[in-house]
């Protein structure tokens, strides 16, 4: 299955910024969640924040295995406990870390009818709500790492973007990489 969106990642400014309330739910938002739920599986992804494919809007998909849902404007208004587990992104590929956040969580937002939406989260899906209200705070993950941790993270980030740079300009030059990790003329 083809992606509709790109998903964003590590160094896009808009995974920085704060996502803007939903005043209206309308057939434009269905659609977006919907192309939002097939970039998500395609990935794939148990959540996915609209900031994660460039949309500035408080809103996130995800499936646990339930079944797909959407929640609009969420609001985590009660938490509890702690809870430690490996945790990725999306937006930060391929990374993952032990993060310790709140085992439990009360929260609430609207669903794509526009009805109001109530849910005491657990574990992974209260893990998954805080994750992706997260994205819509601008807040990512490495946000989340104690200094040493997010020191080693933000040098394996550089060390794929200089990988990913000098592969980039070996295709503009004209060379393509072989599996070998040499260089040859096309």
């Amino acid at each position: 299955m083809s992606s509709p969106y790109t998903i964003r990642v590590f160094g896009d400014p808009v995974l920085r910024k704060v996502a803007e309330d939903i005043d209206d739910i309308d057939g434009k938002l269905v659609k977006l969640a919907d192309d939002m739920l097939d970039t998500m599986y395609a990935e794939p992804g148990i959540g996915l924040a609209a900031p994660q494919v460039g949309v500035q809007r408080r809103l996130f998909v995800y499936d646990v295995g339930d079944g797909p849902n959407t929640l609009v404007n969420p609001v985590i208004s009660e938490s509890d406990g702690e809870w430690e587990f490996e945790e990725g992104c999306l937006s930060v590929p391929d990374l993952s870390w032990n993060i310790v956040r709140p085992k439990q969580i009360h929260l609430t937002g609207y669903d794509l009818d526009g009805r109001e939406v109530s849910i005491e989260a657990d574990e992974l899906l209260a893990r998954l709500f805080q994750h992706e209200l997260d994205h819509l705070d601008g807040v990512l993950l490495l946000d989340r790492l104690d200094d040493e941790t997010r020191k080693q993270a933000m040098k394996t980030l550089r060390e794929r973007a200089e990988q990913l740079n000098q592969i980039q300009v070996s295709a503009d030059l004209g060379f393509t990489p072989q599996s070998s990790g040499g260089l040859s003329l096309p």
